[in-house]
């Protein structure tokens, strides 16, 4: 039962990690960008109305803030780990430095559910935008070849395209595929500038005359639902080894990106509420049409290139952040040595990059996924909890280490994130426990069947 808990020592992980030679090229701006590609989606374009209308009314605003704040909490944790421990395996080495090998492995197997299934689900809603734009444009490709073969179709093709295209781009290198991000993540934000410019004259105050029509309780349970928009942003800390200056820009990165997404997410739910009653905004396309019905046909093009552009941003830093994953187990003997091995020209995690791409194309293209967006959620939920308690075990731990950015109240933050983490965790059990307990049984089983014979700790 000892081994179980087994840690590896802070400095015998950095020491371990100098051995892989990632080239250094990412600066604080990219981090940013990072965060911003991974958090901004589908959520910005679509889940603000749905949540607008069946929950919070234009106090939708309000629940943005609220659940931004809970989820700085987890970030100002995820932070002091990701600059005193400035390794690529994110939550997964924090743990291991921390709680022991065995919750570390259960770490990764939740981040498996928040990278690689998740890729999986953003490149099927790409598939999904992507063919709705053709046909806007008088292009329609065959139903059988953008539908999966449990819902009568053959392949979902877009989106083992997208996922290949992206996949191509993260063999090739880190550079190319930040230079990407920047591009995609410039239109995604000019998309909703465009659209804050072009509505704010268009608000009629009169739709915020009943601002809380459910009340605080709907405020609340708002915040629950729009939660998710905010997850991604831990996928910065996965970039620690290929960072000009981790221990200063992770910092700016992690914190940064979300500050962002939490003002827009704010801003564009005000004015959201403010051109259309909350109550018809339970759409598929809730700003396209509010623009619309305002007299700017423009709309659905501008907000369909911009989630579009918003996919393929989510899709690149999940693949991305499941590589780096990878490559930090591969060096403890969790999984084999392959999964660590850079290539020679490109300094990419090559092997990695083929093996996590073949996943998202697989499941992408062949697989129903509804209930995988809750398991990518409870995955990143489980983790934001570990990190939160990871945090404070550490200060108690280790008062010695020398920490760049220290978590401010530690002991009044961590628990607040693991508390109210752990109410979400709970809430979404109770609609997929079922798949998720399937998960990480497999995982226990490839743990003791393999992995904790491997361990370079046995």
């Amino acid at each position: 039962m000892k081994s179980l808990f087994r840690t590896k020592s802070i400095e015998s992980i950095i020491k371990n990690a100098e051995k892989t030679h990632f080239k250094k090229t990412l600066g604080a701006l990219d981090l940013i960008l990072l965060g911003v590609g991974c958090t901004i989606g589908t959520g910005i374009f679509v889940l603000t109305g749905v949540a607008a209308a069946e929950h919070a009314g234009p106090g939708i605003a309000l629940s943005y803030l609220l659940s931004g704040i809970v989820c700085m909490f987890a970030g100002l944790a995820y932070t002091e780990l990701a600059s005193t421990v400035p390794i690529s395996g994110s939550a997964y080495t924090y743990s291991y430095a921390v709680l022991g090998e065995f919750v570390a492995w259960l770490v990764a197997c939740g981040l498996v559910l928040e990278y690689t299934v998740a890729a999986s689900t953003v490149s099927a809603g790409w598939s999904g935008y992507f063919v709705g734009i053709l046909k806007q444009g008088g292009i329609e490709l065959p139903e059988k070849f953008t539908t999966v073969p449990s819902q009568g179709g053959i392949v979902n093709l877009p989106a083992i395209c997208i996922a290949l295209f992206v996949g191509l781009l993260l063999y090739r290198g880190t550079r190319e595929s930040i230079i990407v991000n920047r591009i995609l993540v410039g239109l995604k934000l000019i998309v909703i500038f465009i659209f804050l410019i072009v509505a704010t004259p268009e608000i009629k105050m009169e739709n915020y005359a009943e601002f809380l029509p459910f009340g605080w309780h709907g405020v609340l349970t708002g915040a629950a639902a729009i939660f998710f928009a905010y997850l991604g942003f831990d996928a910065v800390a996965t970039t620690a080894e290929e960072c000009k200056n981790p221990r200063r820009d992770l910092p700016i990165g992690i914190i940064g990106g979300l500050a962002i997404c939490a003002v827009l997410y704010v801003a564009v739910s005000l004015v959201l509420t403010g051109i259309s009653h909350y109550s018809t905004l339970s759409n598929a396309e809730p700003m396209a049409r509010a623009l619309r019905e305002n007299g700017s046909n423009i709309g659905s093009a501008l907000v369909g290139t911009g989630a579009v552009a918003g996919m393929v941003t989510v899709l690149l830093v999940m693949m991305y952040a499941q590589t780096r994953i990878f490559v930090a187990m591969s060096r403890d003997g969790l999984i084999p040595s392959f999964f660590g091995k850079l290539h020679e020209k490109y300094a990419t995690p090559h092997i990695s990059c083929i093996i996590v791409t073949l996943v998202v194309m697989l499941i992408s293209g062949f697989t129903p996924i509804k209930t995988m967006g809750h398991m990518s959620s409870l995955g990143t939920l489980f983790a934001f909890c570990v990190v939160s308690i990871g945090v404070v075990a550490l200060r108690l731990q280790r008062p010695d280490l020398h920490r760049t950015f220290r978590c401010p109240a530690v002991f009044f933050v961590a628990p607040i994130a693991v508390i109210s983490c752990g109410y979400l965790i709970l809430t979404l059990l109770s609609e997929t426990y079922k798949p998720f307990f399937i998960w990480f049984a497999i995982g226990l089983v490839v743990y003791f069947a393999y992995s904790r014979k491997r361990s370079f700790l046995s």
